[in-house]
């Protein structure tokens, strides 16, 4: 079977609290995009033969016993017998960029060994594997458009549709840390909610909706403002860091050209 994980960006990204458990409450909006990895996994003719795990395109940097794949598996086999499998995945979808791709080949994963081998999996029995997974990962269950609060266990579906839209994303290929992003970041509990802002028209975003990252990350890699002024000087109706970065998107009305043509950048272009 062959599948095609997407990736997401982050509309507004506001740090609302440390929790206990030391991860963070966010508040965002969660909106899937068409840049897809592809994900191949057929079962294996003996069922105590050893996984098999092949990777092209991007590097992950990850060892096999690292990657999320194979941590989806391990954790899925723990209440269910799954046999031995080839896995392939074709990795275009950059990691670390803040565009999910991650976290969506892992629960892409859960639903369609759901699928494939009858698991009888719930809702309920996804969403607790993949926040075991990461933060991100449980939108990715309905991977329709949301609002995403908690460390990401809470999830409002909106009917928020970019429709007729298009958009641009650019990954100037800046590694940020996850860790490191957070502590860059100032808490601001008492703030108005996204859920009202993105009601207004897209044209409006810009004075109203940030991401928290945005500020301490460009003082650290100025190149993302840069990029962030040049798209909108290419008319962009909104612009923004996705998630901790440093993938930046913007929001068109009609389909851009090659923004940054002849530049060693990753870049996608699609209709939303």
């Amino acid at each position: 079977m062959t599948i095609f994980p997407n990736a997401k960006i982050n509309i507004g990204l506001s740090i609302t609290g440390k929790r206990d458990d030391g991860y963070h409450n966010i508040e965002s909006l969660f909106y899937p995009v068409g840049a897809r990895d592809a994900l191949e996994f057929v079962q294996k003719q003996t069922w105590s033969e050893a996984d098999e795990f092949t990777q092209t395109g991007i590097e992950t940097g990850c060892g096999i016993n690292e990657n999320i794949i194979t941590k989806t598996i391990k954790l899925l086999r723990k209440s269910h017998n799954i046999p031995a499998l080839k896995i392939h995945l074709h990795k275009a979808i950059p990691p670390g960029s803040g565009l999910g791709g991650g976290s969506s080949d892992a629960v892409f994963m859960i639903r369609y060994l759901n699928r494939y081998f009858d698991l009888d999996l719930r809702i309920e029995d996804m969403n607790n594997m993949a926040l075991e997974l990461g933060s991100d990962c449980k939108f990715f269950i309905k991977n329709t458009p949301a609002l995403v609060r908690g460390r990401g266990e809470i999830i409002q579906e909106t009917d928020i549709s970019l429709s007729g839209m298009y958009i641009y994303i650019v990954y100037p290929g800046i590694h940020i840390s996850t860790a490191e992003a957070y502590r860059m970041v100032k808490i601001n509990p008492c703030r108005e909610s996204i859920e009202e802002k993105i009601k207004l028209p897209v044209d409006q975003w810009k004075d109203s909706i940030s991401n928290d990252f945005q500020a301490p990350v460009i003082s650290r890699h100025p190149i993302i403002g840069e990029i962030i002024d040049i798209i909108y000087n290419q008319g962009a109706s909104y612009c923004s860091l996705s998630g901790s970065g440093s993938a930046v998107y913007g929001i068109f009305k009609d389909m851009p050209g090659d923004i940054f043509a002849g530049r060693n950048y990753w870049t996608w272009k699609g209709k939303l």
